[in-house]
């Protein structure tokens, strides 16, 4: 067997005394695709952040090509050949795509932008990837995440990179863009180049990867052969037990109708928009991106402007101009964006919990700083978030458990309807399956739960009704009896 052109051996790294890294071990061979897959928290962005030169590991060694080397920096990293495609891209929208391919790596001739040079390996680079090289000369805004996603593999491209390292890379993109990134990966892949990629999706797994490397709790559980091993047997590695039901859907009987949308008209798309939700319901809300599901949720929860229409809460009608509005009447909106928009990354959980309900806690004026204590331990251990560290900053948490606060700061705030955007993006099996129950466990006290996703097995297997829309109108209405992958599709796409 040839030698690996990566090896991490017995790697250790801890954050404020809490061990991440335990003696983790890896290996990466040149020309193939090594999936990295484990539950969030595992430690596969540490793991990834030290191949970076982001952090600099406690203890273990790394060998590149055969050779001891230390990352101190990033630096350190690109120059050996090591580059990183992340799940937000790193790009400026305003520039071309030729700019971008070599953003911080321009090329000059006599102090000067050698634009002809850029532009003509620009065009190599996207040629090499399957793409049209006339692409070079647009902007970069104006194409899908798709075509995105793929000028970050011909950016790293330009360090002459040896190890392309992908996090999460699909996570946005539709169907036709994941084949298109697909397509680049196996091209690079006859060419020799490494590839580290990371996914939650096992089908995407299963058709790109070559070995997988399952982690779980800091250590390394297995490396497997992809193609030999069953996704239930990765599933049951990667969580440490099995995972009796995908979808722990519970059945009961639709109640009350709980939330009311009556003529609701968002400046942006021209027909008014209906409809309930209903006590004792999961009720989901399906559609293609740009089909306007999160605009509908942010105009409901006062968070964007609506020209008309009502909004009624258990039969009486609500007043809601803006987010204080809507939790004030009861709302609650787990955001599709955790990072950006559901949490404050730089405060504690505590913090974070506490956010939105601070309102419960106030006496003559004055927060009750013992009961905002108990309520964030309370909510850190009733969510099983890991590390259980109330005190530590939000950053610090793997995406999964990010989520499980976004969630709890809505829990603590007594909401009577949660509408959850995109709830398991970007979160591991077994973190889904645990939001999923969170979603049930909200139905059986009674209260209103809208979930918008693009993932259609989700929606079909915890959703009692699921709602679609095309281009900012209502196109189907279908129960669990009626509902099936291609009535949505046809749906989304605008057929009634």
């Amino acid at each position: 067997m040839s030698e690996p052109l990566l090896q991490v051996i017995q790697v250790k790294k801890s954050f404020s005394g809490t061990e991440v890294l335990k003696g983790l071990d890896l290996d990466v061979e040149a020309g193939e695709v090594h999936v990295l897959l484990g539950e969030n928290g595992a430690g596969k962005s540490t793991l990834i952040k030290m191949l970076t030169g982001a952090y600099s590991m406690d203890e273990g060694e790394m060998y590149w090509q055969g050779e001891k080397v230390t990352f101190e920096t990033p630096s350190d990293s690109m120059n050996v050949g090591i580059a990183t495609i992340y799940q937000e891209l790193n790009m400026i929208p305003e520039l071309k795509v030729y700019e971008n391919i070599f953003l911080g790596n321009e090329r000059h001739r006599f102090s000067m932008l050698n634009r002809k040079h850029m532009k003509r390996k620009a065009r190599e680079l996207l040629i090499r990837l399957g793409q049209n090289p006339d692409l070079i000369e647009k902007r970069t805004g104006s194409l899908g995440i798709g075509l995105q996603q793929i000028i970050e593999i011909a950016k790293a491209l330009t360090t002459d990179a040896k190890l392309l390292i992908m996090d999460e890379p699909t996570s946005s993109l539709s169907g036709t863009e994941v084949e298109q990134l697909f397509a680049s990966v196996k091209e690079l892949r006859k060419e020799g180049l490494a590839i580290i990629f990371i996914s939650h999706r096992l089908e995407e797994i299963k058709e790109l990867g070559d070995r997988v490397t399952i982690l779980r709790d800091g250590l390394k559980v297995e490396t497997l052969p992809v193609k030999e091993t069953i996704s239930d047997k990765m599933v049951e590695l990667m969580v440490g037990r099995t995972l009796n039901e995908k979808f722990p859907k519970i059945e009961s009987e639709r109640g009350k109708e709980g939330l009311r949308v009556d003529g609701l008209q968002i400046a942006m798309y021209p027909e008014p928009l209906s409809f309930s939700a209903y006590q004792g319901e999961i009720l989901g809300l399906a559609g293609l991106v740009g089909a306007g599901r999160t605009e509908l949720a942010r105009a409901i929860f006062g968070a964007d402007p609506k020209t008309q229409g009502s909004i009624s809460i258990f039969g009486q009608e609500m007043t809601i101009n803006s987010p204080k509005d809507a939790i004030q009447a009861g709302l609650a909106f787990i955001t599709e964006d955790r990072k950006g928009e559901g949490l404050v990354l730089g405060q504690t959980l505590r913090f974070n919990i506490n956010l939105g309900s601070l309102f419960k806690y106030k006496q003559a004026g004055v927060l009750k700083k013992r009961a905002l204590y108990k309520n964030g331990e309370h909510y850190v251990q009733e969510l099983n978030i890991q590390p259980a560290k109330a005190g530590m900053k939000a950053r610090f948490l793997s995406g999964g458990n990010q989520q499980k606060v976004v969630i709890a700061k809505w829990l603590s705030t007594d909401a009577e309807v949660f509408i959850f955007d995109e709830p398991t993006r970007g979160i591991d099996v077994g973190a889904k399956v645990e939001v999923y129950r969170l979603m049930n466990e909200l139905i059986e006290k009674g209260k209103i739960v809208v979930v918008i996703s693009s993932e259609l097995p989700e929606l079909l297997g915890m959703c009692d009704r699921i709602l679609v829309m095309h281009e900012g109108t209502l196109t189907g209405d279908f129960d669990r009896e009626t509902a099936s992958q291609e009535r949505i599709m046809r749906a989304a796409t605008g057929g009634k």
